[in-house]
């Protein structure tokens, strides 16, 4: 080591700094996807190689600092990489994992997967010898009889736990809930016609109570941008907004095509910085749109205990029947009611849903059966069952 000139001890501490980097990304975007990555990033492997590039920096670092300058410049090379090792192989590689980590873990799965293969098994026994090391300090619930008062406290406390459960499962199952399951059809935006005189734009901005707007010409398939109604909301009382002060106020829109999984999709929305998406179709006809606060709530929906009945298109009857609008969604029906009507891949809507079990227009004093659920349409208007009573059977 002591001949070994400068420039391969440089190139091999290079080499080292960009593989501990890599390593280090690779895991951190690994832990991102909580899992709906690729499943054969083994875990251990990726801190082991994590581990033994930061080790190498650090030791050919000070190797060469001793070389050149003895003691001193042992200690003030080893400082130094140690710092270029916090801010290249540990800060800077979690900040770019965390902005795209579908990318990391696919070249993780791609270019990394021969090392982490032959290290695995070593990096299973390190992991072993770590378990063996904690298993004498590990918990033992059933050791200590519990003070009656901790004992009201654990029972209290039990409930919880499938919350926690609950969490976790509406969480992945986000993957399996594209944008178009959970959109707001374009029948029911609120937008802003360009063509309309501005005295009706103002009145329709007075009464939204929507902090983001799609602004389109005659269609919503013309959709030229969003508008932030909070930039102009002090221009509305007086009358004074005009269409160039409206169009200041507007931003590029952002796309959103229909197939998209809802996980991938909150991860766009985060990386985008944007909280409202126009859902497109493989055709480019605008469906719908999209907000963060729909992924959200359909996250909250997954795991609420108790189920919320103030859905406005849900109306509770005396003897336990709903009559429910025929536009309600599918998803928050089930949702509010605890039900369990097939929404996915389906229709999206109620009357779509006794549209498609008829096979025709549905008519008024039609009933019918899905599953368990019984259907009577009460009103039609427009070709479409504008109003159902729906109860449930047993079986």
């Amino acid at each position: 080591m002591d001949t070994l000139p400068y420039a391969p001890l440089l190139g091999t501490l290079a080499l080292a700094l960009l593989w501990s980097a890599l390593f280090t990304a690779v895991d951190i975007a690994r832990q991102q996807l909580n899992g709906h990555g690729e499943p054969s990033l083994p875990a251990q492997a990726l801190v082991l190689c994590a581990s033994f590039g930061k080790l190498l920096v650090l030791g050919l670092a000070c190797l060469i600092g001793q070389r050149y300058n003895g003691e001193h410049g042992f200690w003030t090379a080893g400082l130094a990489g140690a710092i270029t090792l916090l801010v290249l192989a540990e800060y800077l590689p979690r900040r770019l994992a965390r902005r795209n980590p579908q990318a990391f873990v696919s070249l993780g799965a791609s270019l990394l997967k021969l090392p982490l293969t032959l290290l695995q098994p070593l990096a299973c026994v390190l992991d072993g010898i770590a378990r063996l090391i904690l298993r004498p300090f590990r918990v033992q619930p059933n050791a200590v009889a519990l003070h009656p008062q901790q004992e009201s406290d654990e029972f209290d406390d039990e409930p919880q736990e499938p919350a926690r459960h609950g969490l976790l499962e509406g969480l992945q199952a986000l993957d399996k809930v594209t944008v178009n399951d959970i959109l707001i059809p374009r029948n029911e935006v609120d937008g802003i016609n360009l063509d309309d005189p501005i005295e009706q734009i103002i009145e329709q901005l007075i009464v939204s109570r929507h902090t983001r707007l799609p602004v389109y010409h005659n269609d919503i398939n013309q959709v030229e941008a969003v508008l932030n109604t909070k930039l102009i909301s002090h221009l509305l009382p007086r009358a004074e907004l005009t269409l160039g002060q409206l169009q200041a106020a507007c931003y590029e829109p952002y796309f959103v095509p229909e197939s998209t999984p809802l996980q991938l999709q909150l991860l766009n929305f985060h990386k985008q910085q944007r909280r409202m998406g126009v859902v497109v179709d493989e055709y480019g006809e605008v469906l719908g749109i999209v907000t963060l606060e729909d992924i959200l709530e359909e996250i909250v929906g997954e795991f609420e205990d108790e189920h919320s009945l103030d859905n406005p298109h849900v109306h509770p009857q005396p003897d336990g029947r709903f009559i429910i609008e025929g536009t309600a969604s599918l998803r928050e029906i089930n949702r509010s009611l605890g039900w369990h009507l097939p929404c996915d891949g389906g229709p999206k809507t109620l009357n779509g849903l006794v549209t498609e079990a008829l096979e025709s227009i549905p008519e008024s004093a039609v009933c019918l059966k899905i599953g368990r659920y019984r259907l009577e349409i009460l009103e039609t208007e427009d070709n479409c069952a504008s109003k159902v009573l729906v109860w449930t059977v047993t079986r």
